[in-house]
């Protein structure tokens, strides 16, 4: 499994961006829970959000919620993760997961940065 993030950049406070991530090794995600982590810089990987296979049950982090929205394509084998209304603190670099986590299958895309910034 080969994830491909993107759709990072700089933003001001207030504003959004969608991060897309899609499968590009020829396998299916269909069966992958899917979410996005971040690392902000001098600090550890968190998690954001997480979306079950079928674009089932969502849940996100507290810091997230009511702003950031993630969702599934299974027919583009894409991730999506809407973020609106941005704060200086949603800066970081935002990686994407899939996991598979009874046959202990884990795989991260490359991760993509999203700067907000005044």
């Amino acid at each position: 499994v080969q994830l491909q993030a993107s759709g990072g950049g700089s933003v001001q406070p207030g504003e959004s961006l969608r991060l897309s991530c899609t499968e590009s090794g020829g396998f299916t995600l269909d069966y992958y829970g899917l979410g996005w982590f971040r690392q902000a810089p001098g600090k550890e990987r968190e998690w954001v959000t997480c979306i079950g296979i079928r674009d089932g049950v969502r849940y996100y982090s507290d810091s997230v919620k009511g702003r950031f929205t993630i969702s599934r394509d299974n027919a583009k084998n894409t991730v999506y993760l809407q973020m609106n209304s941005l704060k200086p603190e949603d800066t970081a670099v935002y990686y994407c997961n899939a996991q598979r986590t009874l046959l202990g299958n884990n795989y991260w895309g490359q991760g993509t940065l999203v700067t907000v910034s005044s």
